[in-house]
């Protein structure tokens, strides 16, 4: 009598698990599993609309043949390379920073770094453009102190166009991270680091064989976070180029390049889907790597 009351709860509790969840999972398979299937089908045609033609492998060797789709992937590549170090540095510097208990204004403070994350793109890409312009602040200030002997084409220049790029994505993202360092050191045992202190380790000691081990969790997390978000760049180069990707396709990055092939520029949405189906592969390799690299050694 138990055994059979036992199973009847169990499969009780089995049904209601999945009607609890059958909404998530139909929308997780319209909204993300149906575009994934379709995309991949799509790769395999071309033309657009009603007029799709199968072509097989005919859109990667276009890709493979196309400048502009390889430009692009260096911009991305380089962004990833410069950007992800700078940003997961800064926001691990602040969180430490921050994590002070002797500290004062810490809510201010805290607030002042994380709020560029929840402004308004299109109000902080405004300012940017202002602030750099070249009779901006950021300008006149440079020439007023004497480090530059002419104003900087921030928005003409192609190499400064991407510093710009890096400029405005370390502003808005660094604080998002650093909320994370910072909770998780927070969380962290004082215990320890007194032990440490006894024991005579220095403090820059602490930090680097404490500290930096006990974060590897969130670093792994951070990192992976701000990779996808760097692969995926769009905004910030649509909103300071107004879509161009310029000067000189300098700052076009590969989600920017998908845009463009489907919706500006003789749209054409196979070949659009096979350019984003790079971007995922690449984001599984290093994805894959970084967890690789944060594994365990036994």
């Amino acid at each position: 009598m138990a055994t059979t009351s036992r199973s009847s709860l169990r499969r009780y509790y089995d049904v209601n698990g999945w009607l609890f969840v059958a909404p998530a999972i139909a929308l997780i398979s319209v909204f993300m599993l149906y575009p994934i299937l379709r995309s991949l089908v799509l790769s395999l045609y071309t033309g657009r609309g009603m007029m799709l033609k199968f072509s097989g492998t005919g859109n990667l060797v276009r890709l493979w043949n196309d400048p502009v789709f390889w430009q692009a992937l260096q911009n991305t590549v380089i962004f990833f390379i410069v950007q992800v170090p700078i940003m997961i540095t800064m926001a691990l510097i602040l969180a430490a920073m921050l994590n002070n208990p002797k500290l004062r204004y810490f809510g201010l403070f805290r607030t002042m770094i994380f709020l560029p994350c929840v402004s308004s793109l299109v109000a902080y890409s405004i300012l940017f453009k202002s602030m750099f312009s070249l009779d901006g602040v950021v300008n006149n200030t440079l020439l007023a102190i004497g480090i530059i002997g002419e104003p900087i084409g921030w928005l003409t220049d192609p190499f400064w166009a991407k510093v710009l790029i890096i400029i405005a994505i370390t502003w808005r993202w660094t604080g998002y991270n650093m909320i994370f360092y910072l909770a998780a050191l927070q969380n962290i045992d004082r215990s320890i680091y007194e032990a440490a202190r006894i024991d005579g380790v220095p403090s820059w000691g602490r930090f680097a064989f404490l500290t930096i081990p006990m974060l590897k969790p969130v670093i792994l997390f951070t990192t992976i976070t701000s990779t996808i978000g760097t692969l995926q760049l769009f905004d910030e180069v649509y909103n300071f180029t107004e879509g161009t990707g310029g000067p000189a396709n300098s700052t076009l990055t590969l989600s920017l390049y998908i845009y463009n092939l489907t919706f500006r520029f003789m749209p054409s949405f196979g070949y659009a889907a096979t350019v984003s189906y790079v971007i995922v592969l690449m984001v599984a390799v290093l994805s894959f790597l970084q967890f690789y690299a944060a594994r365990e050694r036994r």
